[in-house]
């Protein structure tokens, strides 16, 4: 199972490729031509912004999914299908980043409605990892022999603040999807430049522990 990490990382780094793959397929060609081309090219800004947050976000989860893995010695039945759940919901996003996109500023309700959906499958996602990492870190028999397992426990709370953060854009959307859109953009921001790091056990600590295991 040792050698099953790499397999499970690549399968997965390879649903992520696809999944940022259709996200960029999504943007449109304008139709205008001539004089009216770059007029075209504006109308679809609503597009590029969606575009460019949801980029971001699966950007930041591709990010702290490779970091988990990196620490792992081998995985288990649960852990695969969890992962399988978390890959689920992350295939979802460029559907809802399209959706947003096409109804993003027009008006009756349509865009708060589409703003709902995107902002739903972000609380799932945020559901999904911070249970898959819950898992991870319930025993830690998974992890290799440099974690500090106590101390990866620890940061249960703050990989599970986006089960607080996303859950507020939902309700948020309902006042206004642009701002939800925005939002999700601070959110992914936050993320990408406060990544939460895997404590290491010091390597006095870790000798010691081998010891004891040797005796």
């Amino acid at each position: 199972m040792e050698r099953e990490t790499g397999r499970v990382e690549a399968f997965s780094d390879g649903v992520f490729a696809i999944i940022i793959t259709i996200l960029v397929l999504e943007l449109k060609v304008p139709e205008e031509t001539g004089s009216h081309f770059w007029h075209g090219v504006r109308e679809q800004w609503p597009h590029y912004a969606a575009y460019v947050v949801s980029f971001l976000i699966i950007g930041v989860m591709w990010v702290n999914h490779h970091t988990i893995f990196s620490h792992l010695r081998r995985v288990d039945r649960p852990l695969l299908f969890l992962n399988l759940l978390v890959l689920m919901v992350v295939s979802v996003i460029p559907y809802t980043t399209n959706v947003l996109a096409e109804h993003l500023m027009e008006e009756g309700g349509s865009a708060n409605a589409a703003a709902v959906l995107y902002s739903g499958v972000t609380v799932a996602y945020a559901l999904a990892f911070l249970g898959f990492w819950w898992y991870v870190t319930r025993v830690g028999h998974l992890f290799n022999e440099k974690v500090d397992k106590e101390g990866a426990r620890a940061t249960r709370v703050r990989f599970g603040l986006g089960a607080i953060a996303y859950p507020l854009t939902v309700l948020l959307a309902f006042v206004s999807a642009p701002l939800t859109l925005v939002a999700h953009f601070l959110i992914a921001i936050y993320y990408a430049a406060n990544q939460i790091p895997i404590p290491l056990v010091v390597e006095e600590e870790r000798l010691e522990t081998a010891s004891d295991l040797r005796k």
